[in-house]
Formats: C-alpha cells, sequence, structure tokens
C-alpha cells in the first residue's frame, strides 16, 4: 500500500447470547450505531458472535453463503457506515455438505469480497470443535482499500507460521477475531503480542466477552497492537463495545526498513543432534 496513508480500525467486543442470533444481531446494531465514528476504514467483528461459543449450536445456526443472513447483515452495516467489515466469523455450511467456521469480508459498498474460514480448531481441554466443522484449506490475504489484511480466527493464534506467510506476502495488517476462554490469560496476551512483533505489523485481536455456560467466561480483554508491539487500544474485562486505533503504516514501513531482522531469517534450521 502507499506507504503514506493512514486508516482508522474499530474493533467490537460483546458477550454473545448462546444460540440468539436474532439478539445477537441486534446486539451489533445497537454498539455500532451509538459508537462507531463516522471516519472509520474498517470494523472488525469477533469469531462466532452470530450464536456464541457453543459448539453444539453451530450446525444448527449454519448458513449458506449463496444466501446468509449473517451477510446481509454485515453488507448493510457497510453500506450504512461506508466501512469495510472483517465480520468476525459465522457457521457456513458449503455446498460440500460440510461446516466451517467462516469469517466473511465485505466492502464499503456492501460486496462479498472473500472468506477465510479457520484453519486449526480447538479439540482439547472439553472442547470439540473439530467434531462439528471442518478446517479451512488456506490463508487467505485479502486487499481493501490498499492494505494487504492478514486473516486469522482464534487458535490460529498458536501458529507462527501462518502469520508469517501473510508478512512474506505483504500483509500490512494481522486480525485474531477470536472467542478466547478466561482460563487461558497468558497464552492470549503473549501471543498476540508476539505476532506483532516477529512480523512488524499493526494487529487486530478481538474476543469476546462475558459468560459461556456454568463458570465458563470468554476473557474479554480485545486490544491493537502496533508493529512493535506496543498496545494502543484496548477493551480490559468483560466490557462490551468498541475500541478504535489509527494506523501509520509510514512509520511502519520506515521501521521495517531500519530494523530489517526477516533478512536474518536462515534458509535452513535443520536440527543438528548430538
Amino acid at each position: 500500500m502507499e506507504q503514506s496513508e493512514k486508516i482508522k480500525v474499530s474493533a467490537l467486543q460483546m458477550c454473545s447470547k448462546i444460540g440468539d442470533k436474532k439478539a445477537n444481531f441486534r446486539k451489533v446494531e445497537s454498539i455500532v450505531d451509538k459508537e462507531l465514528e463516522a471516519d472509520v476504514d474498517f470494523l472488525v467483528l469477533p469469531e462466532i458472535w452470530t450464536v456464541g461459543w457453543s459448539c453444539e449450536d453451530f450446525t444448527a445456526s449454519a448458513e449458506n453463503l449463496e444466501n446468509s443472513e449473517t451477510v446481509n447483515f454485515l453488507a448493510d452495516i457497510a453500506k450504512s457506515y461506508k466501512t469495510n467489515v472483517l465480520g468476525g466469523s459465522f457457521i457456513q455450511k458449503a455446498s460440500d455438505g460440510n461446516y466451517y467456521n467462516t469469517c466473511p469480508v465485505i466492502n464499503r459498498k456492501g460486496e462479498l469480497v472473500t472468506v477465510y474460514s479457520k484453519m486449526h480448531l480447538y479439540s482439547y481441554c472439553g472442547c470439540a470443535e473439530g467434531s462439528f466443522v471442518k478446517v479451512g484449506k488456506s490463508p487467505v490475504m485479502v486487499n481493501l482499500d490498499g492494505v494487504n489484511i492478514g486473516l486469522t480466527i482464534c487458535y490460529d493464534i498458536r501458529f507462527p507460521e501462518i502469520y508469517r506467510a501473510y508478512r512474506e506476502a505483504g500483509a500490512d495488517l494481522l486480525v485474531n477475531m477470536a472467542a478466547w476462554g478466561l482460563k487461558k490469560p497468558i497464552p492470549w496476551e503473549a501471543l498476540t503480542r508476539a505476532r506483532a512483533i516477529e512480523n512488524q505489523a499493526y494487529m487486530v485481536a478481538v474476543t469476546q466477552s462475558g459468560i459461556i455456560k456454568d463458570d465458563d467466561w470468554n476473557i474479554g480483554h480485545s486490544r491493537i497492537l502496533d508493529y512493535v508491539g506496543e498496545t494502543i487500544s484496548e477493551i480490559k474485562d468483560q466490557k462490551e463495545g468498541l475500541m478504535s486505533a489509527e494506523f501509520d503504516f509510514c512509520k511502519m514501513y520506515e521501521y521495517r526498513n531500519c530494523c530489517t531482522i526477516l533478512k536474518d531469517i536462515r534458509e535452513s534450521y535443520e536440527v543438528k543432534s548430538v
């Protein structure tokens, strides 16, 4: 993108009502109506905000991409507020009959530009995401308004390989849309910051807040990081609302040109065992 360009990004943290798509639509609409500023270039939503983190509700909530009410809802927001929307994720029923945890990307005109389906499915410690949805086939970097954006969802954050692939492909901005559990604060804090630092890229890490069920809660600490890992905007605890930040890509590229760490990557890291 043009190195002198600046953009403004907002990300939405919310507590989704489990299994109630209409209620969650209303909540997003209310937050956006009250808090979204007129000059925002990108709006980012969290993972599976449509029905909350309940794998058992995934397939019942699934939508075909061609007539998706979630995509249509987000397209209306994009057109009304003249902003690009990185739509968190919803459960997509694909033409192959499989289900995917899918992020829709919509431009300012309300057009569906592309989708990214989550490549790593969390199926540990009592969670069985992989039993309900299939893994996505490839990373997706989308160019909107001249900005190259690398898309990831939640558990993808534990795999630095996908982020490095985005960086090598020319990513300016990395995005992780999550429904991250409260009981795993250290990985969320460390990995979101690390992905920004090691790739010298702006990072939007947005997650759900609020209770899931019983004593299981979302972490509710969404944040935006710059290319050296500094937090430039955040929503702490269980609050709902928008966080916003302006990205100065001129400064980011100046830093990359000064601190050329990616040039020090070796062609091979074959381990010598002794």
